[in-house]
């Protein structure tokens, strides 16, 4: 399975999603509002989008991440599909290490 490549705005989606998952998609639309300021017909194409390259599921209106599928497993997987080549911004990396703090402590 070839790997697909994750563009920047479909990157920020994907934290919001990990940060609530699973979570409705009216929710989502409502977080991606908020949070990135997209309309609901924004997310709901990156939600298709996302889709149809298996790195998100979204059934009974119930969105997932795929990344176990999509990418092994592997989160840094993940990462590498999103910043091949380029740079991690300062903001990104600092997302990223939150992210894995936050997967280290018991819930």
């Amino acid at each position: 399975m070839s790997v697909p490549q994750i563009f920047e705005s479909e990157y920020r989606f994907c934290l919001i999603l990990w940060e609530h998952e699973p979570v409705n998609s009216t929710q989502l639309v409502h977080l991606c509002q908020e949070q990135l300021g997209w309309s609901k017909a924004t997310t709901y194409t990156v939600i298709r989008r996302l889709s149809q390259r298996g790195v998100v599921k979204n059934e009974n209106a119930v969105v997932t991440s795929l990344v176990d599928k999509t990418f092994e497993g592997s989160l840094p997987a993940f990462v590498a599909a999103f910043a091949r080549g380029r740079r991690l911004s300062e903001k990104e990396v600092r997302q990223l290490q939150q992210l894995i703090d936050d997967s280290g402590k018991e819930n």
